[in-house]
């Protein structure tokens, strides 16, 4: 049996420089798409929500896809960092496409922003399923996953802060020089360029540990099939997909909270504060504090458990999300502070997730004598994405069923229904989280019992069928 190998603090680091790649355009994805669709771009709320849920369907699909595909891929590099160097620069250059607004009609402008949308997903896919599935083959041992899972969060929280702390600035600063929807691309375009360098840091300073001999071939078919028996992975589906519907919401209506209900404020020691100044603390605060709790999540994992965490930080965003929906725009100190909170506590459940789908490859290798881990982590980037699209999609509706029109003095009706998305209906989601979550088998206790132990024994005998 092999000693576990410890991984640096410098590694460590390398690997989180791949998620602040990737959490910079998940940042924009989640709070600034929708509102630069109808606010910027020019098409109906209700037509972005559909074009959400097509294109991120049709994209969910490619995950397992991929992840099967990099199971079977073999080069000098290893399985999964080959897909980070090249796919950084596709990256960059369709993220820009993305936020370009053509000289089109409506027609012309909604079927770009179906093929430049889709194919951002696609290529958002290439790269993001190889790097979930780095962490399951840099080390075995599920302290170091989670560990590994703290820094790729870490990264991923603070390139939220920077894009949400910067995007409405530089916006206004490229305006001065040119129209609202030349400043998105150039900002964007920004953002591309870091997050295309940063995904080849993380290739060049990461390494895939787990032997070649410990990978067992396996059929297209036979990974399916294993997939679909195991139970934890079913759990972690249904779990992670309701979490990603509360942040999705909640991100989603942040731009329209602040410039339709919240509007200009007077605060006291700052005075006169806009309401995109505002938009882009409220979006900045609750990033910096979540940094706080992906440090948290591991000393209270490690007294509780990895389960109950994720439950404990659950609940009390939940109930934090209701207590939301009550606030006056005049309340403008407590609206913040209960989103910091909120940051807080629902960043603990991040780095769990991705260290208990290592726990759920360990478990399936178990069980099926091969390790899929490529198939297993990228189930929990399509468990994103169909909780990102169920979200993206729920928001576009909500506010076009409640009667929003962009750029217009909104309806009490249009306003209600802003605040009840990122209140109300976002803590039902994260409640439907909770509910799911406490059917999850894999505790630290019985993987300690049942899995570590006799999964090395497995490992040790059919290595020594190979010598």
């Amino acid at each position: 049996m092999k000693k576990v190998r410890k991984i640096s603090i410098k590694e460590k680091i390398s690997y989180g420089f791949g998620d602040f790649a990737s959490s910079t355009f998940w940042t924009l994805f989640s709070m600034f798409l929708l509102y630069f669709y109808t606010d910027v771009y020019g098409i109906s709320a209700a037509a972005a929500g559909t074009m959400f849920l097509v294109a991120r369907l049709w994209d969910t699909t490619n995950d397992p896809i991929m992840g099967m595909i990099c199971d079977r891929t073999k080069s000098r590099w290893g399985k999964f960092r080959p897909f980070l160097l090249f796919g950084a620069l596709p990256f960059t250059i369709i993220g820009i496409l993305t936020f370009t607004t053509p000289d089109l009609g409506p027609s012309g402008k909604l079927i770009y922003a179906y093929i430049t949308y889709t194919l951002m997903m696609m290529v958002y896919t290439a790269v993001n399923v190889p790097y979930a599935s780095l962490l399951g083959v840099m080390t075995k041992d599920t302290d170091e996953r989670t560990s590994l899972a703290s820094f790729r969060f870490i990264g991923g929280f603070s390139a939220g802060l920077m894009v949400t702390a910067t995007a409405n600035y530089l916006v206004e600063y490229f305006k001065t020089t040119g129209d609202l929807a030349s400043a998105y691309q150039k900002t964007v375009a920004i953002y591309a360029i870091i997050a295309g360098v940063f995904f080849v840091l993380t290739f060049i300073g990461t390494k895939e540990r787990l032997d070649p001999e410990e990978v067992e071939s396996s059929t297209l078919k036979e990974d399916l099939n294993d997939l679909l028996k195991n139970k934890p992975w079913f759990i972690m589906l249904g779990a992670c997909i309701a979490v990603l519907i509360f942040n999705s919401l909640r991100g989603g209506a942040i731009l329209y909270y602040f410039k339709y209900f919240i509007g200009d404020q007077t605060i006291y020691f700052f005075g006169e504060v806009s309401q995109g100044a505002l938009s882009a603390a409220f979006m900045s605060s609750g990033y910096a504090t979540s940094l706080l709790g992906v440090i948290m999540a591991i000393p209270i994992a490690t007294r509780i458990g990895k389960k109950n965490t994720f439950m404990l930080s659950g609940f009390v965003c939940a109930i934090l999300s209701i207590l939301f929906f009550f606030l006056p725009p005049e309340q403008i100190e407590l609206i913040f502070i209960i989103n910091i909170l909120i940051g807080i506590f629902s960043a603990m459940a991040f780095p769990l997730i991705w260290a208990m789908y290592g726990d759920v490859s360990d478990y399936s290798e178990l069980k099926t004598r091969r390790r899929a881990t490529g198939l297993i982590f990228s189930s929990s980037s399509m468990s994103q994405k169909l909780g990102w699209t169920i979200g993206g999609a729920i928001s576009g509706w909500i506010l076009a069923a409640f009667g929003f029109i962009a750029n217009e003095v909104q309806s009490d009706e249009s306003v209600l229904g802003i605040r009840l998305m990122i209140s109300i209906f976002a803590a039902v989601g994260v409640l439907i989280s909770i509910a799911i979550m406490y059917f999850y088998p894999l505790t630290e206790k019985f993987m300690k019992e049942k899995v570590e132990g006799p999964l090395e024994e497995a490992r040790a005998k059919y290595n020594e069928t190979k010598i």
